[in-house]
């Protein structure tokens, strides 16, 4: 299985409503029904959303009778999270680094 990518994932979430609806589904599994009910958006730009949210393996879906119900999907949660770790602990090191080589000498 090929790893999610991470900036996929952070394209997506660069929509607030696409925020808003992974914030939706973190708390449960919803149709696209429920989360249009919830949005101040319409049910149609809701399967939008979940279709790029999906192409960025953020969610996916399953059938439950006539109802598509949509849940987070945590490989695609888990590259951001990775990527995010990664940029901290280079930034991290980074700085250790520099504040090594800029500490004030002692005076003699």
């Amino acid at each position: 299985m090929v790893e999610p990518a991470p900036a996929a994932a952070l394209e997506a979430m660069s929509d607030p409503h696409r925020r808003a609806i992974v914030e939706l589904l973190a708390a449960a599994p919803s149709s696209v029904q429920a989360l249009a009910d919830r949005l101040p958006i319409s049910r149609p730009a809701v399967s939008r959303h979940l279709r790029l949210l999906k192409g960025a393996d953020l969610v996916h879906d399953e059938a439950v009778g006539a109802q598509r119900i949509y849940s987070l999907r945590a490989e695609g949660l888990d590259a951001a999270r990775a990527y995010f770790t990664e940029l901290w602990s280079e930034a991290t090191a980074r700085y250790r680094l520099v504040a090594d080589n800029v500490a004030p000498k002692a005076r003699p």
